[in-house]
């Protein structure tokens, strides 16, 4: 046996070896047992009897852990810590090599780390227990300094207090050797249940996770039941509902929890918001815009049928007050950017405008150009849309997050008076179809009607005392927005704003031949257009009346013509004929003024002043006699015969010369 118990040595003594980093603290009864430590049985059977007698499997270490723990290797058991062994037995186990060294008194008197940081994450109940204990032995302890012993100092607390004397021995004997400033935790009541997690297989556990932290949020009753179907199967035997219950509370994160069954907006509600400020800013410096459809009834202008009509309204941040407004059938291009033209006109331009990225205020004809449009392809060509060519600063509001947008609470407090209010009575429809009043569909409100509902529900918003939004303090959102308008320096907008606010824009190239623009089957023509013929240029003309004439701009923005509808006429139509003479008559005319204009010298001017030119060089520039590169020496032959064709040339030219000078002589200056 001693051969043995030395190779256990040796052989635990190796492991503590490999794991220096940590020494050893746990051992199984075979291994006690074979170690024969003094103050314990020889017997593996004898050691478990009394580690069961003595309850070891209850007992917890100043932190709240359990000192007994199930063994990882094979054979599985049970493992016991050091502190559970009497005072020799852990002497042994030193001077062997296989424990560390007990602590000094100074380090004994240190608690464990982790007993403050414990203590604080318990409930109020243990931690005032614990303050009760500690009362209960420092009055014992003045009791001793004052003269009395220790038995009579127990014996008086514990009657006082309605605990038992051994009772407070016990406390005194949790704090031995304890520092007095670290009691309070170590007198903190540690019971815990079994402290047994709940064991399951680790694939089973994984699947009842992933079915339980589902969107469809079933109940753990049904998954429980799914996985049991599965355990049974294989013969498993899994703790109790109850028990997972637990273990889920406890290893779970309950942010985890929330994202998986309740997902990512329930998760962001878990986290504070930003709070913003309005400070620096004033009225009119930025406004939001966005759509709201009213839940009412209202005649179609058109086809008479019942509709929801659509809101599209602007609001100013600092004052919250609802500045411009349109309805239509549709969030549109349209209504959007009359409602800008009424802004525009009524109070001026905005610095910054926060809007949604919706099809309609992300549309070309509102925030083309801007650097931060997220939709649609971006064309370096495009006419800038309306905001960014007038210098509003562009700012789209997170998808889906309708409080980034204070225009929407102002939409919740239309809803409740407008919607809801007594002139709208048996046109509401509800917010959803399973909130829909008992009235539902009793009439529809006439348009015309509806718009004057709408517009004296949104005179009441802006003037209604006691608002608390922003900077108000208690002012109506008129109040606030005409005290700072007063004082803010604001754009106002021009009549050529205003055109392009009302008019949409299209991008179009002039007719190479003749500079007309063709626009939805319609031709627009102007005399500046001819100048611009196969540039592209931006045309801004009103969608809902096309016969009207359009405006040309070049491509840097400046403003080049007014175009005209060029009108078809039929075959047999003689007044369009005459127009069409008429308007090339005058094409013509203007055009022959201009070149004259452009004509300062007539062909004859050129042509003398040529001569001129061609005078002075014969004048001043002498002829120079040629000089040969080389000379060659002249034959002499047959000289007779040379003489005379000279002589008959010389001749020929002199009787030319007379017959010239006669005819000069016969002419006469005719007046």
């Amino acid at each position: 046996m001693k051969l043995a118990a030395q190779a256990l040595t040796d052989r635990v003594a190796s492991a503590a070896n490999e794991q220096a980093a940590e020494p050893r603290e746990w051992f199984s009864a075979a291994e006690l047992a074979e170690l024969r430590l003094p103050g314990l049985p020889a017997d593996k059977r004898a050691i478990n009897r009394r580690a069961r007698d003595e309850r070891w499997a209850s007992k917890v270490s100043p932190d709240g852990e359990l000192l007994v723990r199930e063994r990882k290797a094979r054979g599985g058991g049970s493992e016991f810590h050091m502190s559970l062994l009497p005072g020799p037995a852990r002497v042994d186990l030193v001077r062997r090599g296989l424990l560390a060294a007990e602590p000094s008194q100074d380090e004994a008197k240190t608690p464990l780390r982790g007993s403050w940081a414990w203590f604080e994450q318990q409930p109020a109940a243990v931690r005032e227990e614990a303050a009760r204990r500690l009362h209960i032995l420092n009055e014992t302890a003045l009791l001793e300094e004052a003269g009395a012993t220790a038995s009579a100092a127990v014996g008086e607390q514990a009657s006082a207090n309605g605990v038992s004397p051994a009772t407070i021995w016990n406390w005194k004997s949790l704090v031995d050797g304890i520092a007095q400033a670290n009691w309070l935790p170590a007198l903190a009541p540690r019971r815990k249940g079994g402290g047994q997690r709940a064991q399951m297989p680790a694939d089973l556990w994984a699947m009842l996770k992933s079915d339980w932290l589902r969107p469809e949020q079933p109940s753990l009753s049904s998954c429980w039941a799914r996985i049991t179907k599965i355990a049974d199967s294989r013969g498993i035997q899994l703790p109790s509902e109850r028990s997972i219950r637990r273990r889920l509370e406890r290893e779970l994160d309950p942010r985890v929890v929330t994202l998986g069954r309740k997902g990512k907006e329930a998760l962001e509600t878990a986290t504070p918001d930003v709070r913003r400020t309005l400070e620096g800013l004033h009225a009119l410096d930025i406004v939001n815009i966005d759509g709201h459809t009213f839940d009412v009834f209202v005649t179609h202008p058109e086809t008479g049928k019942p509709v929801r009509p659509v809101m599209v309204a602007i609001q100013d941040i600092y004052s919250r007050k609802m500045l411009a407004w349109r309805l239509d059938l549709s969030e549109n291009v349209l209504a959007t950017r009359l409602a800008f033209a009424d802004l525009f006109r009524e109070y001026g331009i905005p610095r910054e405008c926060l809007l949604d990225n919706s099809r309609t205020f992300a549309s070309k004809a509102l925030t083309a150009g801007a650097a931060t449009r997220y939709r649609f392809k971006t064309i370096a060509e495009e006419p800038a849309g309306l905001l960014v060519s007038l210098g509003i600063k562009v700012r789209f509001a997170q998808v889906y997050h309708g409080q980034s947008k204070p225009i929407e609470r102002a939409f919740r407090d239309l809803c409740d008076h407008i919607a809801r209010g007594p002139e709208c009575a048996g046109a509401y429809t509800g917010n959803s179809p399973v909130n829909k009043p008992e009235n539902y569909g009793k009439r529809a409100i006439p348009w015309d009607e509806f718009e004057g509902i709408v517009e004296r529900g949104i005179a009441d918003h802006n003037a209604r005392l006691g608002r608390r939004a922003g900077v108000c303090r208690g002012r109506s959102f008129d109040q606030t927005f005409a005290e700072s308008y007063a004082e803010a320096t604001i754009r106002k907008a021009t009549p050529e704003q205003l055109r392009m606010a009302l008019l949409a824009a299209e991008r179009k190239r002039l007719s190479k031949r003749n500079g007309e623009i063709k626009l939805y089957e319609n031709r627009y023509w102007s005399p500046e257009c001819s100048a611009h013929r196969g540039e592209m240029v931006t045309v801004r003309f009103d969608p809902d009346n096309l016969h009207q004439s359009i405006h040309v701009y070049d491509r840097e923005g400046r403003y080049l013509a007014e175009a005209a509808l060029l009108q078809d006429s039929g075959f047999g139509d003689v007044a369009g004929a005459i127009a069409t003479g008429k308007r090339k008559k005058e094409q013509r005319r203007a055009v022959r003024a201009g070149l004259e204009a452009e004509r300062e010298m007539s062909a004859a001017d050129i042509a003398a002043a040529q001569r001129a030119l061609a005078a002075d060089r014969q004048k001043n520039t002498a002829p120079r006699p040629l000089k040969a590169g080389a000379v060659r020496l002249v034959h002499h032959s047959k000289t007779a015969a040379a003489m005379k064709i000279v002589d008959q040339i010389e001749d020929q030219r002199a009787a030319s010369d007379d017959r010239f000078f006669t005819a000069l002589g016969k002419l006469r200056a005719v007046d």
